[in-house]
């Protein structure tokens, strides 16, 4: 049985988030190219992504707590500086896992700010189908006429 410690963790982490990097580069290479086909199953693999990055975090943060750090993002830095041979690993990776999540972050950023360009240019294509001074009610009847929705006026038990 292998003994779960910080390093370990550590390295997990660092490869799940540059996997998580590429994953949201392919996400933006499809929100440019307006490909919406792909963007479900880049949705799914980035949620499983995240996942295992919170389970890792938590797996880190308990091994630090073992070793009698902080179980924290703060412990890392007085357990690396512990870490003896494995320090020069452990900066080099944390410094690498740090500087993926600023990445991943800035890139969901944007990604989130081409979703909602394309949801404007939905709306926008949708508001341009409906017919000038139409309201929410209007929609095409089986004639392809526009008609308006009856108002409800509730059900009423005699």
């Amino acid at each position: 049985m292998t003994t779960v410690t910080p390093l370990n963790s550590l390295r997990e982490e660092e490869h799940i988030m540059a996997t998580l990097l590429d994953v949201l580069r392919q996400e933006q290479q499809l929100l440019v190219a307006a490909d919406m086909e792909g963007l479900p199953a880049v949705t799914t693999r980035k949620t499983a992504l995240v996942t295992q990055m919170t389970l890792l975090s938590a797996q880190r943060h308990r091994s630090l707590g073992k070793c009698g750090f902080p179980a924290e993002e703060a412990g890392m830095d007085a357990w690396i500086a512990a870490s003896g041979e494995a320090r020069d690993e452990s900066a080099t990776l944390w410094s690498a896992l740090l500087q993926h999540t600023r990445d991943a972050k800035e890139l969901n950023r944007v990604n989130g700010m081409l979703i909602n360009k394309q949801m404007g240019h939905t709306q926008d294509a949708l508001q341009a189908l409906r017919p000038a001074g139409s309201t929410n009610n209007n929609f095409y009847g089986p004639g392809g006429v526009t008609t308006s929705l009856p108002r409800s006026r509730g059900f009423l038990a005699g």
